[in-house]
């Protein structure tokens, strides 16, 4: 297949401190995402951001579905606060590796009219936990994929109750036939922002956009199978297909797989690829990659990961025995060489791999 010529453009590979990335698209999100972060970051209290991360982007979820509800998608734009942000999207349809939104059907207990009206009441974090449930039960696409962790928390109702209201700020409305995606990008910024207070342990499931499209670009995915060994909460499988949409390639042409070992991650990727319309195959279930390969048969064109750097505790001594050691047995107090291996005997005759590593991976002793 004839590729097409892509209109090669520089690209920034400078990583910046979160504050400073600005969005070539959903720049204007920015101009008010750090007011939404810090509403929402104040009523943290002292809970730890690893887990309140899967509440607020929980409920960031929970009000993207109801958008679907309330008005067409292709006449959707976005208002923070009275001001109107149209989408830099045309189209109103995705499809090929795109799922329609407005496939979700959303149960009444699950809806955010039916949240908002139990927001300030005692039982506030049942009443989500219950929106989750009924949601997955409702859409077994969603199964196993939803936080179910608000009475488990312990988060007060009345807290609970102000971040619904801060969320409640986002709003959809008919505005020139547009389709906005905002709350796609609401749910990265709040990723980043989330990864940027956790610091090292943020690393585990988000990677900053300047590495991200520097990957993607200079492997240039238009078409064929994309396989993310380790993809955190899914922002490589995004840029691959903006990457599509803005060079004018079909979006049905790319397939896409992935696989992620934390249970907590692997059900954020599940949001948020369903938050971007994309259709991923993650497996049904968070496994290792290491010792149980969901994609094992597995050969793809296109290998794009930042698998986590100096992994100490990755295997048993069954496991340095494994047909993925063609080079050397990997050393076992180190992952490095293990992560190069499993990419190389997933590529495809004529694959490309582009992925990030520590310092130091090719000249550190494989055993």
């Amino acid at each position: 297949m004839q590729m097409p010529t892509p209109a090669h453009k520089t690209v920034e590979t400078t990583v910046k401190p979160f504050d400073e990335i600005v969005h070539e698209r959903g720049s204007a999100l920015l101009s008010f995402g750090p007011q939404l972060w810090s509403a929402a970051d104040r009523l943290r209290g002292h809970l730890d951001a690893a887990e309140y991360k899967h509440i607020v982007l929980g409920l960031i979820f929970l009000r993207f579905l109801s958008t679907t509800d309330d008005v067409p998608l292709e006449q959707m734009a976005f208002v923070w606060k009275g001001e109107v942000v149209a989408s830099n999207r045309k189209d109103g349809h995705r499809n090929g590796s795109s799922v329609e939104l407005s496939s979700f059907a959303v149960p009444e207990e699950s809806s955010w009219r039916f949240i908002c009206g139990k927001a300030y009441t005692s039982s506030i974090g049942r009443t989500l936990d219950r929106a989750m449930e009924v949601l997955e039960q409702a859409n077994p696409i969603l199964a196993g994929a939803l936080p179910k962790i608000f009475v488990r928390t312990g988060l007060a109702g009345s807290k609970l109750g102000e971040l619904i209201g801060v969320i409640s700020e986002i709003d959809f409305t008919d505005y020139n036939g547009s389709r906005a995606d905002i709350l796609g990008r609401v749910y990265e910024y709040f990723l980043g922002r989330f990864a940027s207070t956790e610091g090292k342990r943020g690393g585990e499931f988000y990677t900053p956009p300047s590495i991200v499209r520097l990957l993607v670009e200079t492997l240039e995915p238009f078409s064929g199978t994309v396989y993310d060994p380790c993809c955190g909460s899914g922002g490589l499988f995004i840029q691959s297909q903006r990457f599509i949409d803005e060079h004018g390639g079909n979006p049905g042409e790319l397939r896409l797989f992935g696989q992620e070992s934390n249970p907590g991650t692997w059900r954020l990727a599940r949001m948020n690829m369903a938050i971007h319309g994309l259709k991923v195959n993650l497996g049904l279930k968070a496994a290792d990659t290491f010792s149980e390969d969901l994609h094992s048969e597995l050969r793809a064109d296109y290998i794009l990961a930042n698998p986590p750097f100096n992994m100490s505790d990755w295997t048993s001594k069954p496991m340095l025995s494994d047909s993925r050691w063609k080079f050397g047995k990997p050393n076992s107090g180190n992952a490095n060489f293990a992560w190069i291996q499993h990419m190389i005997q997933h590529l495809s005759p004529c694959g490309r791999a582009g992925f990030v590593m520590a310092n130091g991976s090719l000249s550190v002793q494989s055993g």
